[in-house]
């Protein structure tokens, strides 16, 4: 008798690595794989917010342990390497989240924001799958998630070098989809419109900016973190094995939007 179809749908022996793993669509996304059964390392540069989701996955009785790195540094790199990459086991996920941003007008920036921006958004994603492409390769396996924007699609106005490094991810991944596919690893991105995370907190506070969003969503709503996590884990589970080098917006369908999508305005 041959496996149940319902076995791609399990984590079960996996390892996974999710970086921005102690907020937001990370956390979600550490606690939703270990759900499916993987074994998560999260890491993330506050303490506090780690040891609050260490806490709640033993609760939970899930499996994820929390690395304390900065990956805009070198030796945050480096050290997450020494700690995962040098394991007895293959690395099978590997999540691209960690970001930042910070919106103003584009001569406004320094440049000192747009390296931040770059380094956070772009660069450690770029460093850690070169520094952990070894352990992704012996998995036979692997899968990749970066996650991108919508903003790296089109002009949201939330500022130019974060638009610039979440397009950038998206190039990223349909090159390391092509180049890896011969190692046994996957390569997609997601890209999210607004979603409620402590990032875009601020934002979403002040409801002009909040309304003007939900109005030029079809769906009528900011997204949720866990939507988000949804996505990104079905890219990593064995049911998703023949995609790969695909970005898929996560958007209430902000991107199909046209002029003028309300039936009642016709």
């Amino acid at each position: 008798m041959g496996k149940s179809m319902l076995e791609g749908w399990r984590l079960d022996g996996k390892r996974a690595l999710v970086t921005g793993g102690s907020k937001g669509i990370g956390r979600a996304t550490a606690l939703l794989l270990a759900e499916f059964g993987a074994a998560v390392h999260a890491v993330a540069r506050g303490a506090a917010d780690l040891a609050t989701l260490e806490a709640e996955a033993a609760n939970l009785g899930l499996q994820i342990t929390t690395l304390q790195a900065d990956l805009t540094e070198a030796q945050g790199i480096e050290y997450v390497r020494a700690q995962v990459g040098d394991s007895d086991a293959p690395l099978d996920i590997l999540i691209n989240n960690v970001g930042t941003n910070l919106r103003k007008p584009f001569t406004d920036y320094t440049r000192t924001e747009i390296d931040t921006i770059f380094r956070t958004n772009l660069m450690a994603a770029v460093e850690l799958c070169r520094a952990l492409y070894p352990q992704l390769k012996a998995s036979g396996a692997g899968a990749v998630v970066n996650v991108s924007s919508v903003a790296g699609q089109t002009s949201l106005g939330t500022g130019a070098p974060y638009a610039m490094t979440k397009a950038a991810l998206g190039q990223l991944t349909q090159n390391l989809a092509c180049d890896w596919a011969r190692d046994g690893i996957r390569v997609n991105c997601v890209a999210p419109w607004y979603i409620t995370t402590p990032l875009t907190a601020a934002l979403l506070s002040n409801p002009v900016k909040t309304n003007a969003i939900v109005a030029r969503t079809p769906m009528r709503r900011v997204g949720d973190a866990q939507e988000v996590a949804a996505a990104i884990a079905f890219f990593c589970l064995p049911a998703a094995s023949y995609i790969t080098g695909q970005c898929l917006a996560v958007d209430g369908g902000f991107l199909v939007n046209g002029f003028e999508s309300d039936p009642t305005n016709w």
